[in-house]
């Protein structure tokens, strides 16, 4: 068994100042914009609750767009599950898969983001139910 959940509304902004655009953004939600990890120079984090999927700027050279994410305890379970359901690996990329829906829309898989999801996210079983 493995659990998912949706973990992070992911804003790719092809844009030249990340930190203008997590100011709209901010502005626009009205959510504070955490503190940048020096780290990380290419993405922004709005404050959420823990009640809510987490909200990430990307600055990205391909149009901008908003793709979710998918945090999973087991990854290659949950990539074999989306699968299996029709979708399509694009790509991995350092620490996460980059897949495809059927309806076309990217998303992607990633490892747990708010800590540990036993009791807090959907609970598949090796048949993806």
């Amino acid at each position: 068994m493995h659990h998912s959940r949706l973990s992070t509304f992911v804003l790719d902004c092809k844009v030249d100042d990340i930190d203008a655009a997590a100011r709209f953004w901010s502005a626009a939600l009205g959510r504070k914009v955490k503190p940048a990890d020096p780290d990380s120079p290419s993405y922004r984090e709005l404050e959420a609750t823990d009640a809510e999927p987490s909200l990430l700027l990307q600055q990205v050279s391909h149009e901008s767009r908003i793709h979710l994410d998918i945090e999973s305890d087991d990854l290659d379970a949950e990539l074999e599950r989306l699968e299996a359901l029709g979708a399509k690996r694009i790509a991995y990329v350092k620490r996460w898969w980059v897949m495809e829906a059927p309806t076309g829309q990217r998303f992607c898989i990633v490892r747990p983001q708010r800590g540990p999801l036993e009791g807090r996210a959907n609970v598949w079983d090796g048949e993806g139910r």
